[in-house]
């Protein structure tokens, strides 16, 4: 093995390697966002699930909306580290945080 490529496996085997994108799923059922709080890392994806028979959004006040039909799912992938909480538009009382890392 040349000394190249005994750095790169040493490199790797040390967790040099990028972190994995994930998906951060949030169920919503009965108006409940489920888990509320969640954290992410930059270019993760969350995904929510609405098992509710009516729509809702995640809405972030001067960021971001993202539309889930009743019954259905949507996703969000994260490009920016940050901490914020979100809401439904619909449905105020309905609320979540994630808190977005940089990997």
């Amino acid at each position: 093995m040349s000394r190249r490529h005994l750095w790169i496996a040493l490199a790797l085997a040390m967790g040099a390697a990028p972190a994995k994108a994930e998906t951060i799923e949030v169920t919503i059922d009965k108006l409940v966002f489920s888990p509320a709080k969640i954290e992410a890392k930059v270019g993760d994806t969350i995904k929510w699930v609405n098992k509710d028979v009516f729509a809702h959004t995640t809405t972030v006040n001067g960021g971001w909306e993202v539309m889930i039909p009743p019954k259905q799912a949507a996703s969000l992938m994260v490009k920016k580290a940050e901490s914020v909480d979100y809401f439904c538009r619909f449905h105020p009382n309905m609320k979540g945080h994630v808190t977005v890392t940089s990997p």
